[in-house]
């Protein structure tokens, strides 16, 4: 290896979205501190940047990079003898989180590859993006605003699961949802709830009015789009008019352009709520990502190398994802600069859905996803000399 980029060197900081307030950082590090972790590379992360690119140069050619991300949710793993990391002594020590979504798989695959490449003869460059925030979508912009990925001539992104089995590799996704998360805070003014209530603005009656409006929105002719409060907050007691209440949402489509058209009727619909209840409203945005598509060059080479692959049993060409990533901020990043993009999926069985207690990654996928993308990223580099 070349070079490692780590933290404010790996993502940029200002591009940031959905980041923990400084108590909750300076928490987790100090959690990592005691948990053994090496206090040169916690300095390195200051300010809860995470991320690490790391980069290693063989002689003049293309440059390919190889995308994962490595966040973990707020999920207690499950405990019973029949949940394999339970009963094999390799649950989550960090009691109300766990990798829920298979991101440390994604981030062993991607050393694995960079082992890989690293021992390989090919002239060129490798990059391994690990990636923080996906979860929050809030981390993928940071990354593609780092400079990492300008010089970038193929990109290749990766996930496991998503309802794929083991044995199974999509070559490439050809349909993301465009996402935007929002925070919406209604501040009125609070009253006694028996004796004057009409001295009091209520915030929660404005918040219940948007929730209704949101869901309301009209659809569009044009593709699908989506809508989902996530959470909503008000009140302290029976007998006061709450004067602040909060929701979480999103709002998705098909295309970029059909979730902007939603980002701006919603907040139509949030700030009509809180006029006719006499409140105001502060909407914040907390997450974000673009639609994207896999282009045919790379989704090509991934499916040859899968079909020649002992350990994969179905070679799928392409399939829509029926969510959002923000992979597609990189994806995006690299194809507005000439290059190429490809979002792959490694199928792997697992007890339990994506964001359950019971969620495992069946072990054999990850070496189906090194040895794939592997070859995937010496092919490319190879093709493009």
């Amino acid at each position: 290896m070349d070079a490692l980029h780590a933290g404010p060197d790996a993502i940029s900081g200002d591009a940031r979205l959905g980041v923990p307030d400084a108590e909750t950082i300076s928490s987790w590090r100090e959690r990592a501190r005691a948990a053994g972790a090496d206090p040169d590379v916690l300095d390195r992360l200051d300010g809860g940047h995470t991320g690490a690119v790391a980069v290693v140069e063989n002689g003049d050619g293309p440059t390919v990079a190889l995308r994962a991300d490595v966040d973990a949710l707020p999920v207690t793993e499950a405990t019973g003898d029949d949940h394999v990391p339970a009963r094999e002594g390799f649950r989550s020590e960090t009691e109300g989180y766990m990798h829920a979504c298979g991101h440390d798989a994604h981030a062993a695959i991607g050393i694995g590859v960079l082992e890989a490449v690293a021992r390989s003869e090919f002239s060129g460059t490798f990059k391994l993006c690990l990636q923080p925030a996906e979860e929050v979508v809030g981390g993928g912009r940071a990354l593609a605003e780092s400079g990492h990925l300008d010089d970038v001539d193929a990109l290749y992104a990766l996930h496991v699961g998503l309802d794929h089995p083991t044995g199974e590799v999509v070559a490439g996704v050809d349909s993301f949802l465009a996402v935007h998360h929002f925070d919406a805070v209604f501040s009125g003014a609070s009253a006694h709830a028996g004796a004057r209530p009409e001295d009091g603005r209520n915030a929660m009656q404005a918040m219940a009015s948007a929730i209704q409006a949101l869901y309301g929105l009209p659809r569009h002719s044009e593709g699908a789009t989506r809508v989902n409060v996530g959470t909503a907050n008000a009140g302290t007691a029976t007998n006061v008019v709450p004067e602040r209440a909060e929701i979480e949402g999103e709002v998705r489509g098909e295309t970029t352009a059909l979730k902007d058209a939603m980002v701006e009727r919603a907040e139509r619909a949030l700030s009509g709520a809180a006029a006719t209840h006499d409140c105001e409203v502060a909407v914040e945005t907390v997450g974000e990502a673009p639609s994207a598509v896999s282009d045919v060059r790379l989704v090509d080479v991934v499916h040859g190398v899968a079909e020649r692959d002992a350990g994969v049993r179905t070679a799928t060409r392409t399939d829509a994802l029926g969510g959002s990533e923000d992979a597609t901020y990189l994806m995006r990043r690299v194809q507005e600069r000439g290059g190429e993009a490809c979002y792959a999926i490694v199928g792997t069985d697992h007890p339990g859905g994506h964001h359950t207690p019971t969620f495992d990654v069946d072990e054999e996928t990850i070496d189906v996803g090194v040895r794939v993308l592997t070859e995937s990223v010496l092919e490319t580099l190879a093709a493009r000399d």
